[in-house]
């Protein structure tokens, strides 16, 4: 449960909430557990994250049994100025994309609302 990751020095390209907001859109049922080993993050952060993304619109989720299953909104705008009207969608297509070409699996359009195996389908409205 607490496990200790290798450590990261410098910068990188992508925060954490932006990994953490992918890790949900491959997987709308995945556990806090299993984002911060993707992460390499630590579960509390994990919860923080999330607590973040939800205060500020861009993640809700409900309750099924034990399990949380988050809805991502894919309209919400991008905080910062010079993301002016990139939405969250849009960020996570291009990373979809990335990850596709680097695993060498064919493009699909991916809804980062849809339910997992119903990928490329419309958001629920």
């Amino acid at each position: 449960m607490g496990e200790v990751f290798e450590t990261h020095t410098g910068w990188t390209f992508l925060t954490s909430h932006a990994r953490v907001l992918t890790a949900i859109a491959e997987d709308r049922g995945t556990r806090i557990r299993d984002i911060a080993a993707r992460c390499r993050l630590t579960e509390r952060a994990v919860q923080k994250i999330i607590s973040d993304l939800e205060r500020d619109g861009y993640l809700t989720h409900t309750r099924q049994g034990r399990t949380n299953v988050y809805r991502i909104e894919p309209g919400t705008i991008l905080r910062h100025p010079a993301e002016a009207g990139l939405t969250v969608a849009g960020l996570l297509s291009v990373l979809a994309q990335h990850d596709a070409r680097r695993d060498g699996l064919p493009q699909q359009s991916q809804s980062p609302s849809a339910p997992p195996g119903e990928r490329g389908s419309e958001p629920a409205r």
